[in-house]
């Protein structure tokens, strides 16, 4: 083998898990899971740590906020099973008692600590469809 091959191969080898080593890296910081709260406290020890998006409705009269402060505590469910959030900030304004929410965060012993921004919530009676012929349950 010649003196210009070896150095080739060296080089396409290196650059190689230099690549691998950049695709790693990224891929596991930015992973992040989608799951209900049903389906991670059926094993929270499991997801205790990791990035999720967890997907529940908030249980109503649970919404608790810390006086003169944005610190908020509440309570989501999906399925019979509940977890405790906490957050700090300012919440959306469709953010109330059986809004429908993804909270962005990570499962800790404590409870589901929300980060910043991390609360989206919608209010599926805001659209609905209400009254119009055609529309199931209407004359």
């Amino acid at each position: 083998m010649s003196h210009k091959a070896a150095k080739l191969g060296l080089t396409s080898v290196v650059i190689i898990l230099a690549f691998g080593g950049l695709l790693y890296t990224t891929l596991s910081e930015g992973t992040e899971y989608y799951k209900h709260v049903d389906e991670v406290l059926a094993n929270p020890e499991a997801w205790q740590g990791k990035r999720l998006q967890l997907h529940g409705f908030v249980v109503p009269k649970s919404i608790g906020r810390k006086a003169d402060t944005l610190e908020y505590r509440f309570d989501v469910q999906s399925n019979g099973k509940v977890v405790r959030a906490y957050y700090t900030g300012i919440v959306p304004d469709t953010f109330k008692d059986e809004s429908e929410v993804v909270l962005k965060g990570t499962l800790t012993d404590k409870g589901f600590e929300v980060q910043k921004d991390g609360v989206m919530a919608k209010c599926p009676s805001k659209y609905e469809v209400k009254g119009v012929a055609g529309t199931p349950g209407t004359k």
